[in-house]
């Protein structure tokens, strides 16, 4: 059962609260007394700077490449739209009378073009960023063990998990959040707003299932005013990419900072003080 205060820890005593959140070491805390201090070995800890910067270029990447699927999308909707008068025939690509058939093979070259660069960018974002994530999972072990929900291994195993992996991650991101939150010197707990971390998830998800339902749409479109529809939605879907690339760099970057004034208080693991 999780700590009926802070909600992030095994409660500890009949109460219902953890050893941070109970009254004993509410009184601790206020008279600056503390337990002997148990420091892990400080090369334990992992920085994962060097990874988030890959992150972080590897998402802006993601972000370039989805600007360009956005300019694919407004060109095969333009193309029909300047043709849809003139009549249409076979599909996307089978050629529009009045438009000229070489402008047509270029726009569906675009559009496939696009989406080639994206899947390849989203591809290595996603691996760098596992790694990054794996990395700041192990580093959170260390700074508060407690407040992890899952086991470490589910850090690369949640993504995987058919429907659950809409919210496995984000669970386990809560647990590495929590624990990387900067303590006072005094070893008193500080609050830091998930905002970022929502953010990141929340777009990411909408991106996701949104992304997937257009592409079913747009696949499926044969009338030339399906396709225009189609194609608008893929302009949404790939907007919201860009903003889930977006949310993730901040959340990348902010918890990477958050790991580093962590590892630079010096107590591991924060819940073995009183």
């Amino acid at each position: 059962m999780l700590c009926s205060t802070c909600g992030t820890r095994p409660s500890a005593g009949s109460d219902g609260r953890c050893a941070l959140c109970a009254p004993t070491a509410g009184r601790a805390r206020a008279q600056g007394l503390s337990a002997p201090a148990f420091t892990a070995p400080q090369q334990w800890l992992r920085s994962p700077e060097g990874l988030a910067k890959a992150v972080v270029v590897l998402l802006a990447v993601v972000a370039v490449a989805d600007l360009l699927a956005v300019a694919a999308d407004i060109n095969v909707r333009t193309l029909i739209d300047n043709g849809f008068d003139s009549g249409f025939d076979a599909g996307f690509g089978g050629g529009f009378v009045g438009v000229d058939q070489a402008e047509a093979d270029r726009a569906d070259t675009l559009y496939a073009g696009a989406g080639v660069l994206q899947i390849l960018t989203t591809l290595a974002a996603a691996i760098a960023f596992l790694m990054w994530f794996w990395r700041v999972r192990a580093n959170a072990e260390i700074f508060d063990a407690s407040a992890q929900p899952m086991r470490p291994g589910w850090a690369i195993g949640g993504w995987f998990v058919p429907v659950a992996g809409l919210w496995l991650p984000r669970r386990i991101a809560g647990g590495i959040w929590t624990a990387s939150a900067q303590t006072n010197t005094d070893g008193t707990w500080r609050d830091v707003s998930p905002v970022p971390m929502n953010l990141w998830w929340g777009t990411w998800v909408v991106s996701m299932v949104f992304g997937r339902f257009a592409s079913e749409r747009y696949d499926r479109a044969e009338s030339p005013q399906q396709i225009m529809d189609a194609a608008s939605m893929m302009v949404v879907s790939d907007l919201l990419d860009i903003a889930a690339a977006v949310f993730a760099i901040l959340f990348v970057r902010e918890l990477t900072r958050m790991q580093g004034e962590r590892a630079a208080v010096g107590l591991f693991p924060l819940n073995a003080r009183l």
